[in-house]
């Protein structure tokens, strides 16, 4: 093999410069199309979460209600779920393993105690920790 040949093999063996910027085009765009929908199911999957956990909730609340005969105050909190309100012989607890959790944007549930037709309320304000709002920072209820 000539030199001549040598370099020219050599000169063909890679890829150019217009070849690579193509390819890394290629790339952004499959990205710019992907990475949305990506970090949508995130979110959706926080919500769902958040859901999961306040149904979880709900159904200790309702043992912890079925055992005492009425719901934990607001005072009470859901603190009552795992160590036990002075004064209530009824409770059967601990009704959760642990501290209630808190939510999948690491705030904690607010409990609103029984009002006037026995029903409570739990709450999960969403990302940004303040009532109202939408999308992320949707409120999510029992």
């Amino acid at each position: 093999m000539t030199m001549s040949q040598k370099r020219d093999r050599d000169r063909r063996s890679g890829f150019t410069l217009v070849e690579l910027l193509l390819v890394m085009v290629i790339l952004g765009l499959l990205a710019s199309l992907v990475a949305p929908n990506f970090f949508a199911q995130g979110r959706k999957a926080r919500a769902k979460a958040a859901k999961v956990q306040i149904a979880n909730l709900a159904t200790a609340l309702d043992a912890f209600g079925l055992d005492v005969g009425r719901y934990p105050t607001s005072q009470e909190g859901l603190d009552a779920l795992v160590s036990a309100p002075s004064g209530l012989t009824m409770w059967d607890g601990p009704y959760l393993k642990k501290a209630a959790p808190k939510d999948p944007w690491g705030n904690d549930y607010e409990y609103e105690g029984p009002d006037k037709d026995g029903t409570y309320r739990l709450v999960s304000y969403g990302a940004d920790g303040r009532a109202g709002g939408e999308g992320d920072n949707a409120d999510i209820t029992n």
